[in-house]
């Protein structure tokens, strides 16, 4: 029975021990990943520790072939396939060769029938499994949640892809990065492709509005990959500063049909500043009945239908408890809605503004009229 990704992660993250899977990213072919890859591994083996190569696409590059001849490689496993025969990373001479190390280039790749695992990327798993460590290369378009994006941009519907819960498990990425023009000039060049491929290519794939989509989408990629390692060191730290150096909005709904017009209002705002949105809901206990329940669940699956993040929280308080989360996300953005209310409503709602912004830390706060038509 096939393993689910769950259990890809389980396994691959151990709890003796944290191996490191580092993985330079780039965004096109050519832009440096399996050179800086092979120099990350040569400076490790320079330390002392045993690194060895598992796999690598030289593509006949001699620089890459120079890299590559430095470090030891383990021989590829010959395999026959309609007749034919093909070579892949032999990954059981790596798990019985146990080295500290390995290098393993373009992790999208698909295996060759009758290899152990259909995808190089499960072989990297049992590697993180076996407590080895992995330098890896792949282009960002690679990722499967992008496929739709990068079929948009570019036009070309990307086969090979690596799901998005094996970047969870990046412990490491690296952008290996050029600019469209310099990648192009070494296109024109013949230093990625041979001359007659490199002309085709450049009308298409590497036209410059593909490269500089596709040059964003894995600066976005790796912006991501800076947040989540951010948090824990703040969370471990104890500072308390809000040190968030990309926009977070966070809206507060209820279960108000009303809520809907607030989200998408915050949501826009978000897509303005490409800032990240959340969306939180603090139960008081007031949302029992079954009609509430219902207009709740649509308020949060209209939230995460427009990319929102939901967060759920519980407590007396709803300005304590969003404040909470406002300092455990590094919110730096709070939307909060009203009605047109009077009396004694009017002074509840605003004594709750008051409560929250004592409690949190420095946040904007927009306060966004919301009218039942």
């Amino acid at each position: 029975m096939p393993k689910t990704p769950e259990q890809w992660l389980e396994e691959a993250t151990p709890q003796k021990k944290q191996t490191v899977f580092k993985l330079f990213l780039g965004y096109a072919p050519g832009v440096g990943k399996t050179f800086n890859m092979l120099s990350e591994g040569i400076r490790r083996h320079s330390r002392g520790e045993d690194v060895v190569i598992g796999i690598v696409e030289t593509h006949g590059r001699s620089g890459i072939v120079e890299l590559a001849s430095k470090l030891e490689t383990v021989p590829r496993r010959p395999i026959e396939y309609k007749g034919a025969s093909f070579e892949e990373m032999d990954l059981d001479a790596i798990l019985a060769r146990k080295p500290d190390v390995v290098l393993v280039d373009e992790l999208a790749h698909s295996n060759i029938e009758g290899s152990r695992h259909g995808k190089r990327y499960q072989d990297v798993m049992e590697l993180l499994k076996a407590q080895i460590d992995v330098l890896s290369t792949m282009n960002v378009q690679h990722i499967e949640s992008l496929m739709p994006t990068v079929l948009n941009v570019t036009g070309v519907r990307v086969r090979e892809t690596v799901p998005d819960w094996v970047m969870q498990r990046v412990n490491e990425i690296v952008l290996a990065d050029l600019t469209p023009e310099a990648l192009q000039t070494r296109m024109r060049r013949g230093d990625i492709y041979p001359l007659d491929r490199a002309e085709k290519a450049l009308g298409h794939f590497f036209q410059p509005g593909n490269l500089i989509a596709l040059r964003e989408l894995a600066l976005q990629q790796v912006t991501r990959a800076v947040d989540r390692s951010l948090e824990p060191y703040l969370e471990k730290e104890g500072t308390g500063k809000n040190l968030a150096l990309r926009e977070r909005i966070a809206v507060c709904v209820s279960s108000s049909p009303a809520a809907q017009y607030l989200i998408a209002r915050a949501a826009r705002m978000a897509q303005r500043i490409e800032a990240e949105l959340y969306v939180i809901y603090v139960d008081i206990g007031t949302d029992e009945e079954p009609s509430d329940q219902r207009s709740l669940s649509q308020n949060l699956s209209f939230a995460e239908n427009l990319g929102a993040k939901v967060v759920h929280a519980k407590g007396q308080s709803v300005a304590e408890e969003v404040a909470k989360v406002v300092r455990e996300k590094h919110i730096t953005q709070v939307v909060f809605g009203r009605s047109a209310q009077k009396g004694w409503k009017r002074y509840l709602y605003l004594s709750a503004i008051h409560k929250f912004l004592r409690d949190a830390p420095p946040v904007d706060v927009h306060i966004v009229t919301q009218e039942m038509k």
